[in-house]
């Protein structure tokens, strides 16, 4: 039966985008920006599965609010008055406009404005966050950094040896696992059971080549954002969507004819992408993670508080975050 698309996915779909904090939260062009170099990515460390996860560590606390060290990358972002940072639009939970609002929120977007108060201090009455969020699509993720267009991407990207020679990547904040979601009346119990079905992925994605590994039987097909994806899948020209968990949960949210199938079969360690050159920047924000994970007074640590409003429903109770790995060198 042809199912009406959402009333919240349509909005979502006609919306352009509007006010973040002071600044306008604008949406980039649909093709990826071109690179400012065609050469080759170098390598720094070597890298491979024991050492992937290896983030450059804090150099020490975190400086006061608008005391930033001269001559750093957290100085020159002071010196502008707004942290610039590539983010979703349309990922419910990570990423994603309040249509009441207008204003993107979600788990990834408590990230940014974590950093952007290290460098600013917590917004106040009369002012917000100091962030400019720019939408981007998944191809578009890698290109804007290394181009110079933001200066972080919070947009659910793994953590993995072959990005880290383009760009670099904070510790770990979050870890997902991808899975596939179906028809509500999908006799499937796991992605083994869609042979010669069209399942869409995020293109740029790790959730594509991991698709084609676990199942090359199935038909995959790609939209530049989760968004797109779930229209495919509610036109009938995709069975199923497979990605992190975290994305499938806000498609499930808005789809009350779909599910989730309970195969895990892969984990996705999220990182804040960040240029390769700025490592000062990594550390930085490395060090503010970590505050972000500390528990408070109440016991609580702010990433707990976000993790509970944002993903916790869904996606079930957790006891910590994810520890932070250091080691890395330039």
């Amino acid at each position: 039966m042809k199912k009406l698309i959402p009333l919240a996915l349509a909005s979502a779909l006609l919306l352009t985008a509007c006010g973040s904090g002071n600044y306008a939260a604008t949406q980039m062009p649909a093709e990826p920006a071109p690179t400012t170099s065609s050469a080759a990515p170098t390598t720094t460390a070597p890298c491979d599965k024991t050492t992937e996860l290896q983030s450059y560590a804090p150099d020490g606390p975190l400086p006061a609010p608008m005391h930033m060290t001269a001559d750093t990358t957290m100085a020159k972002i002071q010196a502008r008055g707004r942290l610039i940072a590539g983010v979703s639009a349309d990922s419910l939970h990570l990423g994603s406009r309040n249509p009441l609002s207008g204003q993107i929120e979600g788990f990834d977007i408590d990230m940014i404005n974590m950093v952007a108060d290290a460098i600013f201090g917590p917004p106040a009455p009369g002012r917000p966050h100091q962030v400019e969020l720019r939408v981007i699509s998944s191809p578009q993720r890698i290109p804007v950094l290394q181009s110079g267009q933001v200066d972080i991407v919070a947009r659910n990207m793994t953590i993995n040896c072959a990005r880290w020679q383009q760009i670099a990547f904070s510790a770990e904040y979050y870890r997902s696992g991808q899975k596939t979601l179906v028809q509500r009346d999908s006799t499937a119990k796991s992605t083994a059971d869609l042979n010669g079905q069209t399942i869409c992925a995020p293109a740029g994605s790790t959730s594509l080549d991991n698709l084609k590994k676990k199942n090359p039987a199935v038909k995959p097909v790609t939209a530049d954002t989760d968004t797109g994806c779930l229209v495919l899948f509610q036109q009938g020209k995709a069975q199923g969507i497979s990605g992190d968990d975290t994305v499938l949960a806000g498609d499930a949210a808005q789809d009350p004819y779909a599910k989730i199938l309970p195969e895990r079969f892969s984990d996705e360690p999220y990182g804040l992408g960040i240029k390769k050159e700025n490592v000062d920047f990594v550390r930085f924000v490395n060090a503010a993670l970590a505050q972000m994970k500390t528990p408070g007074p109440s016991g609580t640590s702010a990433w707990m508080t976000s993790y509970n409003k944002w993903l916790g429903t869904d996606l079930g109770k957790l006891a910590a975050p994810p520890a932070a790995v250091y080691g890395r060198t330039p």
